[in-house]
């Protein structure tokens, strides 16, 4: 199946361009917000307790979660994957317009960000995290649609049906004249993460705030995500094209995504388990919030 001949710059006007992932971060990020906002205006889903946030805090939060995602996502790609900019290009580490962010790391960055909120608003750290978590998947899903617009983080060579080969037009004129990811088919694994960690890991969360009502069992909703991103990030880097940048006996076995995942797996097991054992803040008998 041939690649779309997507560009990666959805409007250009002199020197300003518009770039489809700069959009994909500002529709995951207002999506958020208005999710946000919503959860925290439905009561029957904190079943007696006030949620652990006003929407002006929620208002304050989003700019906190944003700084969060940019630095957090520009300075883990350099840590994780491009190390050498730091000695040979140290200019290049904060220019995010030349591409390179980095999901663990921005996850760092907002995990930063929510609990320095926490503490200067002081509210409950898991409370804020369990208001985050379920609106994650808005800014997963929209960002890995625009990886696979840009021909970016591509999976590896296949024969399915629907294997794409990563190589057009416009990823010659931007490669000088090269495809990156060759002529062969490859999975497009960009699109599986966002079926996975967007749509798949938001019906999850949705059954866990709107259906089972897990709200008041502090840290669970953290927790799912956590426990569920990793381990579909994980399944997914199976079919991912190696880092290339990793020792070869590393690259026969794992990849850096699979590693930096594995303690998301962990730490959101045991916010699971421990939430679990946890009675949930009973409701006064004259129907006021417990303190």
């Amino acid at each position: 199946m041939p690649f779309p001949d997507f560009d990666p710059v959805l409007l250009e006007i002199g020197p300003f361009a518009l770039r489809w992932y700069a959009l994909a971060y500002v529709a995951g990020i207002v999506l958020a917000w208005l999710y946000a906002v919503r959860l925290i205006k439905t009561p029957a889903l904190w079943r007696g307790e006030a949620p652990p946030a006003t929407q002006q805090q929620v208002d304050d939060l989003i700019l906190w979660l944003t700084l969060g995602i940019i630095l957090g996502g520009r300075i883990g790609y350099v840590l994780f994957y491009r190390p050498d900019l730091f000695w040979t290009n140290p200019l290049e580490v904060l220019q995010i317009w030349n591409g390179g962010m980095s999901f663990h790391g921005g996850f760092l960055g907002v995990a930063v960000a929510v609990a320095v909120f926490a503490r200067v608003n002081g509210i409950d750290l898991l409370r804020l995290g369990d208001l985050v978590a379920p609106c994650a998947p808005f800014g997963l899903f929209f960002g890995r649609v625009a990886n696979f617009i840009n021909g970016e983080l591509w999976g590896r060579p296949t024969d399915v049906p629907w294997g794409v080969s990563f190589c057009n037009e416009t990823i010659r004129r931007l490669q000088n004249g090269v495809c990156p990811a060759g002529e062969a088919p490859r999975h497009p694994s960009q699109l599986y993460e966002a079926a996975l960690e967007g749509v798949v890991l938001f019906l999850i969360l949705r059954w866990a705030t709107h259906g089972a009502k897990l709200l008041p069992r502090h840290g669970m909703l953290t927790g799912l995500f956590l426990l569920f991103y990793g381990l579909f990030r994980i399944g997914v880097e199976f079919l991912r094209e190696p880092d290339q940048h990793l020792p070869d006996v590393l690259r026969q076995y794992a990849t850096l995504g699979m590693l930096l995942s594995i303690p998301m797996v962990l730490v959101g097991a045991w916010l699971v388990a421990r939430a679990r054992r946890r009675s949930e803040p009973a409701a006064r008998a004259d129907g006021a919030v417990p303190a």
